[in-house]
């Protein structure tokens, strides 16, 4: 059997055409990242919540599918690039935010994404259609609400 290995499929494609998405924390530039990443895999090694994969390129990225990111600064601590800030700032300016494909939408009881939510950033209006509401003040981006989702409605995006 063939092993795929996906380092190929971007042989001939330009580092200047590679879809980064979800990149691990304190990252600001995605730019520098794809310039002076090595894709060595320390960081997803490192990864305690096992959430850093190896992305399109095989550049690393978050997986929010995988568990929620306790900016735990781990993964910029083992990098010997120049492509992380320091993990004394702000990790990113990402925070929920949620799709028409959320179950509440459609009249389903469902409360998956607040259970989740340790720093109370998700909320529900009373009422008869209660909607979830992002507190952005509260919100760290960190995707605790989006694995329980079963709508997969949720994704941890720069907010715009």
């Amino acid at each position: 059997m063939v092993q795929f290995n996906s380092d190929k499929r971007s042989l001939f494609r330009s580092k200047n055409r590679i879809a980064v998405h979800n990149l691990p924390p304190w990252i600001e530039d995605a730019q520098a990242f794809i310039n002076n990443c090595t894709k060595c895999a320390d960081c997803i090694s490192i990864c305690p919540e096992q959430i850093i994969t190896k992305g399109d390129g095989g550049y690393p990225q978050i997986d929010f599918n995988l568990g929620e990111c306790s900016f735990c600064g781990k993964c910029a601590d083992i990098c010997n690039e120049q492509i992380f800030t320091t993990t004394d700032q702000t990790p990113w300016n990402k925070k929920a935010q949620i799709s028409t494909l959320c179950l509440a939408a459609q009249n389903i009881y469902c409360r998956s994404c607040a259970e989740s939510c340790e720093s109370l950033a998700l909320t529900f209006k009373i009422g008869i259609n209660a909607l979830p509401q992002i507190n952005t003040e509260l919100c760290t981006g960190c995707g605790a609400c989006v694995s329980p989702c079963p709508a997969q409605a949720i994704e941890i995006k720069e907010l715009q």
